[in-house]
């Protein structure tokens, strides 16, 4: 069906009806040559300096069930954009949804000017229906990275699409072939009704609650008063611990490339090659763990920065982050691609093989992880006071002032005057304060590394890239994580994206330490635009990041060097989170 001038969504879908009744099951959407099963990576598209990209309705069918996409081109995920670092391109984005109120590409992790950012309402008013905007900008990097929608809940309804830059001196390590593997949840139901039922009852889609079979097994591993004192300090808290996502498998298909697992997703081998894989977590809620079992992966890039080689097992990979790997299959024989939930509701794979319609087993799902109070940085003390608050500060967000501040974990560079680790305690969004936060960047998270492989961590990463910046600190400033899941507030420093007075201010060219502080029971991907965070970890050459991790109950110290002026988006990446008020701009000046 050809789109026309003027066409909604409503006209879309009864246009299209017909047709794909007629197709029955059969029917399939296209997808990108670099997305398709078997083919042979992105190593058919060459760099180009021009695109032409254009978002509109799409029809999409997953595993026999037929939607409505917001696809780029005509598909999900959109076009393999690869460009060459050096040159000035040019990107024509133009807006087929006619009933949007405007539409925007965002490329993500990318330094640009601040006008060729793509957030609507903070560097440019958005791509109004009918209308192009022409991105323009000078290519400062490589790598891999991605791109999608800024506009409402566009990214969720399939705009979206990777990203890869040719360095201009060479790869920095040799590989045989090469693929981009997109993660993605994709949800038949309107992200609007979803946002609306998790808005309502933060644990709508959590089907793996607690029981009291589980409050029994609890009280025969601890004892029956610490089983107890335990589940009376999660309910005094209005938590759950096993809300490790806001949407699970039971609303969502997980995908690999725009396949769901039973579609299979396959890339082709020749035992003895080098393959990179280029993972990009394209989600809008899904924090993912990807192992392939039976082969190591030396991860060596990060959100699009060369990293020394870390041999591993299996990592967890963020909503928006990115992780290269480089597997060396020796064996004429399949393996499985496995990328689980953090929830371990669902999961998609693909198949890595030697030639096509071969398959390999496929993981049983890992238990369902529970979170416990020491994963808050609230551990249970004799007093029942946890991480020095009591239980009706873990209510209202208050702090038990009979408490002693505690000098911060040592891991953690400086910080400078006392208690600087607390959001202010009067604010609604506030449910939770944790007094101690500690340094978890030697940690995998939740779930992981118990099952003796080798886990990927924040401390693994040593940079492989020139240091440009300078080392000496000039300033540092704090923003805490918050929120009040039960009634779904999600904010920085207790003030949601409306209550702000005002962006957080960073100088120009200053060299900026930036503490980000969990008070939340849940791991958020903070995402800061148009400049690289750069983790202090302890190593002598530190990671550079667009994206970063945070578990609950952690500080995390990052360097950041403000290069462009103007105004740029912060925010967490879980889409649902930021609508809910978990964004702000930063103003460098």
């Amino acid at each position: 069906m050809k789109i026309t001038r003027g066409m909604t969504r409503r006209t879309f879908i009864k246009g299209t009806g017909a047709g794909l009744f007629m197709a029955g099951l059969n029917f399939s959407w296209p997808l990108p040559v670099w997305a398709k099963s078997a083919d042979s990576g992105i190593d058919k598209i060459a760099a180009k300096s021009r695109y032409d990209l254009t978002i509109g309705y799409s029809p999409i069918t997953i595993d026999g069930h037929k939607g409505v996409s917001t696809g780029i081109n005509g598909s999900v995920p959109g076009p393999l954009v690869r460009l060459r670092e050096g040159d000035d391109v040019i990107l024509n984005v133009t807006n087929e949804l006619y009933d949007a109120a405007h539409s925007s590409i965002h490329w993500h992790g990318i330094l640009v000017p601040f006008p060729m950012d793509g957030v609507p309402g903070v560097n440019f008013p958005g791509i109004r229906p009918g209308e192009t905007y022409p991105y323009r900008y000078r290519v400062k990097q490589a790598g891999t990275y991605w791109y999608h929608s800024h506009s409402r809940f566009q990214e969720q309804t399939g705009t979206y699409g990777p990203l890869v830059i040719d360095p201009k001196e060479g790869e920095p390590f040799d590989f045989d072939r090469d693929y981009a593997v997109v993660l993605s949840d994709w949800s038949f139901e309107d992200p609007e009704t979803i946002f609306s039922k998790i808005n309502r009852m933060g644990h709508y889609y959590n089907f793996q609650r607690r029981t009291v079979t589980d409050f029994y097994n609890d009280a025969v591993e601890q004892g029956f008063t610490n089983a107890l004192a335990e589940r009376m300090a999660w309910g005094k808290m209005r938590m759950s611990p096993v809300d490790l996502a806001d949407v699970t498998g039971h609303a969502y298909t997980y995908l690999m490339n725009g396949h769901s697992p039973d579609m299979n997703w396959t890339a082709l081998f020749t035992p003895g090659e080098t393959i990179r894989l280029r993972f990009i977590n394209a989600s809008t809620t899904t924090n993912y763990d990807v192992r392939i079992p039976g082969l190591d992966m030396d991860v060596v890039m990060a959100d699009g920065k060369a990293v020394r080689p870390v041999s591993i097992h299996e990592f967890r990979i963020g909503v928006a982050e990115t992780y290269d790997v480089l597997v060396r299959p020796k064996k004429d024989t399949a393996f499985t691609i496995f990328a689980e939930s953090i929830d371990r509701s669902g999961y998609t794979r693909g198949t890595l093989a030697p030639e096509p319609g071969l398959t390999a087993p496929v993981p049983d799902p890992r238990p369902r992880p529970v979170r416990q109070l020491d994963d808050l940085g609230m551990g249970m003390m004799d007093d029942r006071i946890f991480g020095g608050m009591d239980h009706k500060a873990a209510t209202h967000g208050g702090m038990n002032s009979g408490k002693q501040w505690k000098k911060p974990d040592a891991g953690i560079p400086g910080p400078n005057g006392p208690e600087p680790f607390l959001p202010d305690k009067s604010d609604t969004n506030v449910a939770m304060v944790v007094r101690n936060p500690s340094y978890r960047l030697n940690e995998p998270g939740l779930g992981l590394g118990n099952d003796g492989w080798r886990v990927l961590v924040y401390d693994d990463l040593v940079s492989a890239e020139p240091q440009p910046y300078k080392s000496i600190v000039d300033r540092e400033m704090t923003i805490n994580i918050t929120a009040n899941m039960e009634r779904y507030m999600f904010s920085f420093d207790g003030k949601k994206f409306s209550e702000h007075p005002g962006p957080y201010l960073f100088r120009h060219n200053e060299r900026l330490r930036l503490y980000l502080v969990n008070h939340t029971m849940m791991d958020h991907p903070i995402h800061l635009h148009g400049m690289w965070m750069q983790l202090e970890n302890g190593a002598e050459k530190i990671p550079f990041k667009h994206t970063i991790l945070t578990k609950p109950g952690e500080v995390i110290s990052a360097l950041i060097t403000p290069v462009e002026k103007g105004d740029w988006a912060f925010h967490c990446h879980l889409l649902y989170h930021m609508e809910a008020g978990m964004f702000q701009v930063v103003r460098v000046a």
